[in-house]
């Protein structure tokens, strides 16, 4: 097992990969930028390296920053989390070469995935549809268009490289199509500095399912199970669960074997998820992407699968077979999981920053919160503006929302705005308690369910008690019960 490695990486991740380090008694090494030096994942840290000032690119993006930290602590090792450097197939290589052991998949495995084109062609060749398309060889805005009239509009226009939705353009009228075509070049060259784009017939709202697999270098490759992400804002993931209310045991076993196949015809090693849309009019599934890194959202798997991913990833990478066979794995329960950001709803997801003058996490059975912050702490300018997750465990799907709801209701937190009274109204939404969601629901819905842009300057005291109800609901009623002259009461009550 390795014995010291690096967290190329910040906040909750960082906390997180910490934690399964102390757990196999493996030193943990820490990195951070001028802005984070009292940050909670250097001061958790066994040690910790200065990387750079704030900026991501000079500091957490930096390849030779990373590296030349990870040559000054003695590391053997570097986990990447997820983010920033994850799915850069050159830091793996670099590693490599620097005699690092990269905790994730091979540099060639990241580099096949990570061109969405050929991706699509590795997932055909291995038997796994896709969804109807094409990729010009010649990339000129009139073959782009030429190639959407051959799929049919409508269509969806995607670039090579990246994620997260940038430069995804939806075309449903043929007049539309050089303005999205240019425009999508354009946000992709600017993101990713590679304008290349290809066209796919628009799955009309399909649900979100990916799979978890895990892999080693000993011929194993299995797959944990699926997760549902269907509740996304402008294809930015806002809640999951598992196991998908939309999976029969026959479709989750051929999704299951589907990602394993895409998975051994990559060459994978390590954890990585891949992600499906899924045509419910159908049953259809199609190949989406490959994640070759951990998922933002892996607690949710090892709440109802029982396993801890980290530490499968350490012990992997350390030339270990994967701890688990397939027939030893099974799904109990259900967890959910939401993500808390600074961010304010009410004026379309401005992220905020500023100081967390009270944040205070909630304890209560069932929930399980990774934060990356304090009370008292700073939330940055200068990166991702998530502060928790809160995972909700229970028997059933309806246990574990009504578990998560009261969890998110007694999480206070002022400073700042966040979209936890969205998350909220997101849970308690009928469609949402009912299942019946897609990729775009909650772009349709979304506005009425965001809270109303402050029209007018409150006062001091107006100003607290709006910012409770809308960032920490719970506090509310624990005043109010406080007020009540029954609970001082003591002894016997009749």
């Amino acid at each position: 097992m390795l014995q010291r490695i690096l967290i190329a990486n910040r906040g909750e991740i960082a906390v997180r990969i910490i934690r399964a380090c102390r757990e196999l008694g493996i030193e943990s090494v820490a990195v951070y930028s001028d802005v984070d030096a009292r940050a909670p994942h250097v001061t958790f840290a066994d040690r910790a390296v200065r990387i750079g000032p704030p900026p991501a690119a000079e500091s957490y993006l930096s390849i030779d920053a990373v590296i030349e930290a990870a040559r000054q602590s003695g590391s053997e090792g570097v986990h990447p989390g997820y983010g920033f450097l994850s799915e850069n197939d050159e830091f793996a290589a670099r590693c490599a070469e620097a005699g690092l052991t990269f905790i994730g998949p091979p540099a060639q495995a990241i580099a096949g995935m990570g061109s969405k084109i050929a991706a699509r062609a590795m997932a055909q060749q291995a038997g796994v549809p896709v969804v109807p398309g094409e990729t010009p060889v010649d990339q000129a805005d009139e073959s782009i268009a030429a190639a959407a009239r051959r799929v049919g509009l409508p269509v969806l226009l995607k670039p090579s490289e990246g994620g997260g939705g940038i430069g995804m353009k939806v075309v449903r009228r043929d007049d539309d199509l050089t303005g999205a075509i240019q425009q999508a070049r354009r946000e992709s060259l600017a993101a990713f500095g590679d304008g290349r784009l290809y066209v796919e017939r628009l799955v009309e709202r399909p649900r979100h399912v990916e799979i978890q697999v895990f892999a080693d270098a000993h011929g194993q490759t299995i797959h944990l199970f699926e997760r549902e992400c269907s509740v996304q804002r402008r294809h930015q993931k806002v809640i999951e669960e598992t196991p998908s209310l939309a999976l029969t045991p026959a479709l989750r076993g051929r999704m299951g074997d589907a990602a394993v196949a895409i998975a051994r015809a990559a060459g994978y090693q390590n954890a990585g998820t891949v992600e499906f849309l899924l045509d419910l009019s159908s049953s259809q599934f199609y190949f989406l992407e490959m994640n070759t890194r951990l998922q933002v959202e892996h607690p949710i798997t090892e709440q109802v699968v029982g396993v801890d991913l980290v530490q499968a990833q350490l012990a992997v990478a350390s030339g270990l077979p994967v701890p688990w066979r397939q027939t030893q794995l099974s799904q109990r329960g259900h967890a959910i999981e939401a993500r808390i950001y600074a961010e304010d709803p009410s004026r379309h997801d401005v992220p905020q920053a500023g100081p967390l003058l009270l944040y205070r996490e909630p304890r209560m059975p069932g929930i399980r919160i990774d934060s990356g912050v304090v009370e008292g702490g700073e939330v940055s300018v200068h990166y991702d503006p998530m502060l928790a997750k809160v995972i909700a465990t229970g028997e059933t799907r309806e246990h574990a929302r009504r578990r998560l709801v009261a969890a998110l209701r007694d999480f206070p937190i002022l400073g700042i705005r966040t979209n936890v009274a969205f998350l909220i109204s997101i849970l308690e939404h009928p469609a949402f308690a009912a299942g019946e969601i897609d990729t775009g629901w909650l772009d349709r819905h979304g506005d009425t369910l965001r809270p109303p842009p402050d029209t007018t300057v409150p006062s001091d005291v107006d100003a607290l008690v709006e910012a409770v109800r809308q960032n920490a609901p719970g506090l509310l009623s624990r005043a109010s019960a406080a007020a009540d002259p029954w609970t001082a009461l003591r002894g016997t009550r009749v």
